[in-house]
């Protein structure tokens, strides 16, 4: 996928990112673990410009999320990077503040009252 630059000049081929390995392109990082795939990604509006020496993957990325809310898993789709390497990224750019990312509570388990509430109701049909 070829996305516009800042200047809405059209991104250059990514033909040269295909032949390298996620871990090249991550300098051997891995994810903190603090973003999943269903992690929401957004440009930070306030956030300062990237620095000159980011990533073209990191530039595309931020790029992408000015655009709208997406997932870490939809930015891989589009990035057409493993969604590992979309993971770094991601973590970089939060912790740096350019974008922001929103996780969805983890579901909690129902608590016993209401379980023994269900059960009680089932038994008396």
């Amino acid at each position: 996928m070829r996305l516009p630059d800042d200047t809405g000049e059209p991104a250059a081929p990514r033909d040269d990112d295909a032949a390298l390995r996620p871990f090249v392109l991550t300098s051997g990082r891995a994810a903190h673990g603090d973003l999943a795939l269903d992690t929401l990604l957004r440009a930070d509006p306030t956030g300062s410009p990237l620095a000159v020496a980011a990533a073209p993957q990191a530039r595309a990325l931020l790029r992408l999320c000015r655009g709208g809310t997406l997932s870490v898993a939809e930015a891989a789709a589009h990035l057409e990077l493993p969604v590992s390497v979309v993971l770094v990224l991601a973590d970089d750019l939060v912790a740096s503040h350019h974008l922001r990312a929103r996780s969805e509570p983890p579901p909690t388990a129902p608590g016993t009252d209401l379980l023994q509430k269900v059960l009680d109701g089932l038994n008396a049909l």
